[in-house]
């Protein structure tokens, strides 16, 4: 008979417990990196496992021709470094050692594709996970837990399982990690918004200069809809660099590029001494970034801000001016997740808003609903350049600020929110520019084309409530029913009183 399938939600809820062993003694910021490993680790066990025991079928267990098939697979993997073998070693005194020397030997055996990524978890670390015993402790529990699970993809319900798996865990971990959460996930509606925005096509040079786990590289690619693309990413964090590496070898992207460096100050996705350039470049850059490096921004090689230098506390402007110098001059798109400050703020900001403007590059200019990223409430916008305009001077305002679903701690947006703002912008696109100075509603109290003339108007202040009108009337209220309905209220408050009285005589009173 043959085995049910594991479906993801199963997967889902078995990992989930196991981080169970780390609750209260670390924060979720941190032992995300454990339990992700440790997913990472039984998954390329399991698949090694699986396409062993088809070889050996294959081969009628001709050893040799077995190992020789095993060497052209996609990974290796030394059988010191498998799953299993730890398992067996769960009471050694050095589990720990034992599971770090298991990750250094995987490395090493597929050095191009996860050389350092495991350089900054430490799976023996006293600091993190408890003096020996305790460690210990913790580590034998882990392993017991994912040893519950069989990932080997002829038993797995389908191939995308485990890549959604780890991207529902980072979520999670995401929503316990509160304002840390910020630096290694976005949330996956707000990634898909974007994603469907920016629309990338076969073929496409795919760029996140600030890409976190890379969950919005990946769905960039999956909106390409073959796996005819070029994902490029870089990554300030090591830690989450090393998740976005396993993220891609999850989701069988074995050539993406990740860096790892800070994007503003050391950036490495570079091409012949210049700016790797991309058809694509989508980013949620950190919100206002303090200290992000414009002394040095002056003489900046790339001579990426010849805009003009964005202000020493705000580095919103810095990451689009990045954005808009790795695309391709004729037909680079550019779409960024930033907070409203960078519509209406003046100053140096000002100044490059405008000049950005006056050179035709933004396209649309969307706001979001509050409460949508962890660990801060404030709304977002996007914005979308493109450097294919032509003709068209027009921008495209859209409010998406009410087009949500209510959370307890957080807002999320429906696929009919994404669906309503896609299809908006997409008209936008087709439709015949304004032959006029004068804007058109194109959808009341929700999208607005602007003419350039307006956004000269308005002192190149791109605030949303400028261009779409969301005021609400007042209700007007019925006077005489208003009375009315006080007066009766007065006659039931009087009954009540004496009814009050009443009781407290009963009462002695």
């Amino acid at each position: 008979m043959s085995k049910k399938p594991i479906k993801q939600s199963e997967i889902n809820n078995i990992v989930w417990k196991a981080c169970d062993t780390f609750r209260g003694v670390i924060d979720p910021s941190q032992y995300k990196d454990y339990i992700l490993t440790m997913l990472f680790v039984k998954y390329v066990s399991d698949v090694w496992k699986d396409k062993r025991n088809f070889y050996v079928k294959k081969y009628n267990g001709d050893e040799i021709r077995v190992q020789r098939a095993l060497r052209n697979e996609r990974f290796q993997l030394p059988d010191t470094c498998t799953f299993d073998y730890l398992f067996e070693n769960r009471n050694a005194a050095n589990v720990g050692e034992l599971i770090n020397t298991a990750l250094e030997s995987m490395e090493d055996a597929n050095r191009s594709k996860l050389e350092r990524v495991f350089r900054n978890i430490d799976f023996n670390s006293e600091a993190n996970l408890g003096q020996t015993k305790d460690r210990n402790r913790r580590l034998k529990n882990l392993l017991v837990d994912f040893s519950a699970l069989d990932l080997q993809p002829s038993h797995l319900e389908d191939n995308d399982v485990i890549g959604d798996a780890y991207e529902y865990l980072i979520e999670k971990f995401a929503s316990d990690a509160g304002k840390k959460a910020g630096e290694f996930y976005t949330p996956a509606q707000v990634s898909k918004l974007l994603a469907k925005l920016l629309n990338p096509q076969p073929g496409d040079r795919i760029i996140d200069p600030t890409c976190g786990s890379g969950s919005l590289l990946i769905k960039l690619s999956k909106q390409v809809g073959s796996k005819n693309f070029s994902l490029y990413g870089q990554e300030i964090n090591g830690s989450t660099w090393a998740l976005a590496r396993m993220n891609m070898f999850l989701h069988e992207i074995d050539d993406a590029t990740i860096e790892w460096g800070d994007t503003l100050n050391n950036p490495k996705l570079l091409e012949d001494d210049s700016l790797l350039k991309g058809n694509i470049v989508g980013a949620n850059p950190p919100f206002s970034l303090d200290k992000w490096g414009a002394d040095n921004a002056i003489s900046d090689q790339f001579t990426r801000f010849h805009r003009g230098v964005p202000p020493k506390s705000k580095g919103d402007y810095a990451f689009i001016s990045h954005m808009i110098e790795s695309t391709y001059h004729d037909t680079g798109r550019v779409g960024v997740i930033l907070p409203h400050g960078v519509l209406f703020r003046g100053s140096s900001e000002g100044k490059i808003r405008q000049q950005l403007i006056e050179e035709n590059l933004l396209e649309a200019v969307i706001g979001l609903p509050a409460n949508l990223f962890f660990g801060t409430g404030i709304p977002a916008t996007i914005l979308i350049f493109n450097r294919a305009k032509g003709d068209n001077k027009d921008v495209l305002f859209i409010d998406a600020s009410q087009g949500y679903e209510s959370g307890t701690n957080q807002n999320r947006l429906r696929d009919k929110d994404i669906d309503k703002v896609v299809d908006m912008y997409r008209a936008f696109q087709t439709e015949t520019p304004r032959t006029t100075d004068e804007g058109e509603v194109l959808e009341d109290k929700f999208a607005y084309r602007a003419t350039i003339q307006e956004v000269e108007e308005n002192e190149y202040n791109l605030n949303i409530p400028r261009y779409v009108d969301t005021f609400e009337e007042d209700e007007v209220v019925d006077i005489p029913a208003t009375q009315q309905n006080i007066t009766e209220l007065k006659k039931e408050l009087v009954s009540v009183e004496e009814q009050m009285d009443v009781y407290l005589k009963e009462l002695g009173f």
